[in-house]
């Protein structure tokens, strides 16, 4: 007899794949037992069932990716035990290769962060690596890395066990239901209407895998997100195939290991992937194999078996192909879904869902229940597509062959996607192209990453954690920006315009610094949560009494939209129009801004007649622009609001006029390493939504008694009040001239760890690397200690001597500014 469905639930959740089951088990764990997942199939028959289960983690390059991964790894240990459902796990360890000296560069610097988060790794010889590892060939590897907490589990048990354990605490688990829409009302989920009729619910999650694309389609929300081929090949039984063989991972050969029944596995996330079903994901695929290319696969075989030369001549049990589902970014997609109140999302695990499962079901249970995410979401927040970009079909067949090597392969932080490239352009392009621009790519935006002389020059002649082939060129830019004036392109900044009636009662209430202030003036403030931790960093302009703009960097566009939209009351009328793509923004700055600006305008641009922070409309030859006195850079100079249609224009006639100031182009490397010498903060970059303004060194930018308060108010106020914090984000300049910061270096502090570097450029005003980070100490962190303290940086294992600030190192007193 079939159990009638239930009508009501506090929360549904669309899939019982892993993360359906991960999220189920820990929304009961916190107390919220009425939980449905609905099922169409049985638990684990869309992809969950065929994943290798490997518990390793690569080369990570984020807190937020330790944190979740350490997790998980330690509760999926402990969940047979918890649970009784056996579920395969056991410990190896695991072996990464490193043959040439850029991923030894790239190992030996991720080692030392991972090992801040727990991660235990060593670096070991070729010969050690051998003896791990006997059937494995390491004759060309430099040496290797040896990780002895790392293993495998059972995917299907795993999720069996989750499954029993959210079962245990209340949750309910309905197989062969078929969610086909999520009801709506007043732009929230209210339940989902299935094949059997209809569940109200207080919360909706979409946990579909592969098919989450599609679900949130049909509620209006963009999901990014498509399936390729993943393959793996298990041989017949093979000498020295035991059951305690380490697993390794060969990016080298984008290639994995480990042991199958007495066999080898061997799996592969090769270049040139094959995107499968572009249009839809058949509804009925379930426990489902592809048919595999042996043609386009042959070669990537070839390669692998140079590792492990006697899986070439063993027999083949099976050659399996499976879908596994990617984001265009290589991040997931976990939050509210920004257009959906009461609707949220856990997909895109790009292969992972087994390792990133648990990690990703207990933020997402936080976020539900406590209404905030436990860790940094800045990457992986869906509303960073809130924009409803990066999702035809087109755009994804033309990204996801990248997608698998990529996030297997070695990486470089200046490396950007090759593929689906354009998808955002600035009115300029084409002049920064033929001016000698290399453009790098974020979210979607093509960026003018450095200028070479001509544009034949411009390209990366080879990758590097050193210094590359643009390096000098940047540094011209750089000092030109100093010393002379520097035009740049900055058309990729979020602009909002935000009007009506209750504009200024919004923004007051979402700031922390005081936005109603006389038309004309800029403010620099942080938004925050109720926690007190960052939701933004931007700049707010009053143009009128009931008109502002909003700027933020493009990295935080859908969040910031979000957050705006989501904090406007019932009661208030506010209309929020993205203006972005109708204006194109051109900075000048340097300090001969001001000379190579009167040549093209008759405002009046002295500092008295336009101060620092306050925003005009001047004319620039024919046209009439809005200019902000504004820097990110730490020079005098404008921010130049232009429409587009006149933006060629302007970009000429400044050009023109500044040939003989020696006004260049700059790209985003140069904004970097001005910013950076002056310790300027970047919101989903270095300060995420775990950190805070006072202790980032922002208070200025907050006014805790400002009238009627804003969110966060009362935290900030009990953090401040709480005196010298004993965390605080200082800046740091290396002594030593040579080595480079990219970002992930361990800060030691007389001798301790204490913190490490968020992100990094070369200061070439102040001679050497430099870098923003947290330290954190057992004691208030006071300047006597940043001041006499003994600094050093970790550098793919050696220490560098560093002086640390918590002011700017370069122009403390901002008279370079305020000229």
């Amino acid at each position: 007899m079939n159990t009638p469905l239930p009508t009501h639930a506090q929360a549904v959740i669309i899939g019982g794949g892993s993360i359906g089951c991960n999220l189920a088990y820990h929304l009961t764990s916190l107390g919220m037992t009425d939980v449905i997942v609905l099922e169409r199939d049985k638990l684990t028959s869309g992809t969950t069932w065929h994943a290798a289960g490997e518990i390793v983690p690569a080369v990570l390059g984020s807190e937020w990716e330790c944190e979740l991964y350490t997790y998980g790894r330690n509760l999926i240990a402990g969940l047979e035990a918890e649970t009784g459902q056996a579920t395969g796990f056991r410990q190896p360890g695991y072996i990464q290769p490193a043959d040439t000296k850029e991923r030894l560069e790239e190992m030996r610097r991720g080692a030392a962060f991972m090992s801040r988060f727990g991660i235990e790794v060593h670096e070991i010889s070729p010969a050690e690596a051998a003896e791990r590892f006997p059937i494995g060939d390491f004759s060309n590897t430099i040496a290797a890395f040896w990780y002895p907490q790392e293993g495998r589990t059972n995917p299907v048990d795993t999720t069996m066990a989750l499954a029993r354990g959210a079962r245990n605490r209340g949750a309910r688990i309905i197989e062969d239901t078929r969610a086909h829409d999520i009801l709506t009302q007043d732009g929230r989920a209210v339940g989902v209407r299935t094949d059997k009729g209809c569940i109200a619910a207080d919360h909706v999650v979409i946990a579909a895998g592969m098919w989450s694309r599609q679900i949130g389609a049909r509620a209006g929300v963009n999901l990014p997100l498509q399936a390729a081929e993943h393959y793996y090949l298990i041989t017949e039984p093979m000498e020295g195939c035991t059951r305690d063989l380490p697993l390794v991972e060969d990016p080298h050969s984008w290639a994995y290991f480990r042991e199958e029944t007495g066999g080898l596995l061997v799996g592969l996330f090769e270049p040139d992937a094959a995107p499968w079903h572009i249009d839809a994901i058949p509804e009925n695929f379930t426990f489902g194999e592809i048919e595999p290319d042996w043609d386009r696969l042959a070669p990537h075989l070839e390669a692998a078996f140079k590792r492990v030369p006697a899986a070439a001549n063993a027999g083949l049990r099976k050659l399996f192909c499976g879908p596994e589902s990617f984001t265009p970014d290589l991040a997931p997609l976990v939050g509210e879904a920004p257009s959906l109140g009461n609707c949220w999302v856990a997909a895109g695990l790009n292969s992972l869902g087994i390792l990133n499962g648990p990690g990703i079901g207990m933020a997402l249970a936080h976020w539900i229940v406590d209404g905030h995410c436990p860790v940094d979401h800045t990457a992986f927040n869906a509303d960073r597509f809130a924009d409803g970009s990066h999702n035809t079909p087109a755009f994804r067949r033309a990204r996801t062959p990248e997608l698998l090597a990529k996030s297997f392969g070695a990486h470089f932080p200046n490396e950007s996607f090759r593929t689906a490239r354009g998808l955002k352009q600035s009115a300029l392009h084409e002049r920064l192209r033929a001016a000698g621009a290399y453009f790098s790519e974020s979210h979607g935006w093509e960026l003018p990453d450095w200028f070479a002389p001509t544009p034949d020059q411009a390209e990366v002649e080879r990758y590097s954690w050193g210094r590359q082939n643009w390096f000098d060129w940047h540094a011209e830019e750089h000092r030109a920006a100093r010393e002379g004036v520097i035009v740049m392109d900055m058309s990729a900044m979020s602009k909002f315009l935000v009007q009506g009636r209750d504009a200024c009662a919004l923004l007051s209430r979402i700031s922390c610094n005081e936005v109603n202030v006389e038309p004309g003036r800029v403010v620099y403030t942080a938004w925050t949560n109720e926690r007190g931790g960052f939701e933004a960093d931007l700049t707010v302009t009053r143009l009128a009494q009931d008109k502002f703009i909003v700027v933020v960097g493009e990295n935080s566009h859908g969040h910031t939209e979000t957050w705006m939209r989501r904090h406007i009351r019932a009661d208030e009328f506010v209309a929020l129009s993205d203006i972005t793509p109708g204006v194109t923004q051109i900075n000048v700055h340097g300090p001969n801004a001001r000379a190579l600006m009167q040549k093209v305008s008759e405002a009046d641009l002295s500092d008295d007649g336009f101060p620092f922070m306050s925003a005009r409309h001047i004319d620039v030859g024919f046209y009439e622009v809005l200019a902000l006195r504004v820097t990110y850079v730490g020079e005098l100079g404008w921010e130049l609001h232009i429409p587009t249609l006149h933006a060629v224009q302007v970009y000429d006639l400044l050009m023109e006029a500044g040939r003989d100031l020696g006004a260049r182009n700059a790209g985003m490397q140069t904004l970097s390493s001005l910013r950076l010498e002056k310790a300027y903060r970047d919101f989903g970059v270095d300060v995420d939504n775990t950190d805070n303004p006072i202790e980032a060194g922002l208070g200025f930018a907050v006014k805790l008694d400002k009238p009627g308060g804003f969110i966060g108010r009362d935290a900030l106020t009990a953090i401040k009040g709480a005196g010298v914090p004993k965390r605080r984000m200082l800046q740091f300049l290396l002594l030593d001239p040579a080595p480079l910061l990219h970002g992930n270096e361990l800060i030691y502090l007389n001798g301790a760890p204490v913190g490490y570097i968020q992100v990094g450029a070369y200061g070439h005003t102040l001679g050497g690397a430099v870098g923003i980070g947290f330290a954190e100490s057992d004691v208030p962190l006071t300047a006597e200690i940043v001041n006499t303290g003994a600094w050093e940086i970790e550098i793919a294992g050696q220490r560098i001597n560093a002086t640390a600030s918590l002011k700017p190192l370069l122009d403390p007193k901002m008279e370079r500014v305020r000229c």
